[in-house]
């Protein structure tokens, strides 16, 4: 069983919230933990000779050092790049929270010290026209860790997210702040300076924009010493 779980949030689609995810995979590989990474539902899946395959699930499941079967990594695999909720409909699926906790039950139940579930998009994301992916880490009762991409308009974002994380009664044990961008945000140490301030949980580090580095290069940058204690 998987002594500590996290589900990983962004601020929006494309924060970096996988290569955050494989970085904080590869910082506990560094410190001697076991780990697993999961991505329950990925769209923009490409079609190959073992299946639907998803470039962010592979990521995660390559980060790891256990060793489990893509089906677990990724149980829903969508082939549109669009929101899951519209890729599922158009591919005659059904996704409900109900079966997505199964899922995650299933990877957490499996030996590890630390497993990270990635979600998609933002905290807000439907899955259907009456649930959102924020009603899984709620089901499951899991700390969350946030991905704010270092761009305008961040720190109103990421504080919205933060007040939904409580307000779902769930404990918001990190953040990470990345440059998912090569162009330098302006006022960036005035943003980071408020975002430390205001958003009330601890930063994990700041994952500067390195041009083809791996996870393994930007786990550096992390310190995931908080998420281990207790």
């Amino acid at each position: 069983m998987a002594k500590k779980t996290f589900f990983v949030t962004g601020t929006d689609t494309g924060v970096g919230k996988t290569m955050v995810s494989a970085a904080i995979l590869e910082a506990a590989k560094a410190a001697g933990k076991r780990t697993l990474g999961m991505k329950p539902i990925a769209s923009g899946c490409e079609h190959t000779p073992e299946g639907l395959r998803n470039d962010d699930a592979l990521i995660l499941l390559q980060a790891a050092t256990e060793t489990v079967a893509y089906d677990l990594v990724n149980p829903v695999a969508l082939a549109p790049a669009i929101a899951p909720h519209v890729a599922a409909a158009q591919a005659g699926r059904n996704i409900s929270v109900d079966r997505l906790v199964g899922f995650c039950r299933g990877m957490h139940m499996r030996p590890a010290d630390l497993l990270l579930i990635e979600g998609a998009g933002g905290w807000r994301v439907p899955l259907n026209d009456r649930e959102t992916y924020s009603a899984v880490p709620a089901e499951l009762g899991v700390p969350v860790i946030l991905v704010v991409a270092l761009r305008l308009g961040c720190i109103n974002q990421a504080l919205l997210t933060a007040e939904a994380i409580r307000n779902d009664g769930l404990v918001l044990a990190g953040w990470v702040a990345n440059h998912a961008e090569a162009e330098e945000m302006s006022c960036e140490q005035e943003t980071l300076r408020y975002l430390m301030d205001h958003l009330l949980a601890p930063c994990l580090g700041v994952v500067p924009w390195i041009e083809g580095a791996g996870p393994d290069i930007l786990a550096g940058d992390l310190d995931i010493n908080v998420l281990f204690e207790n």
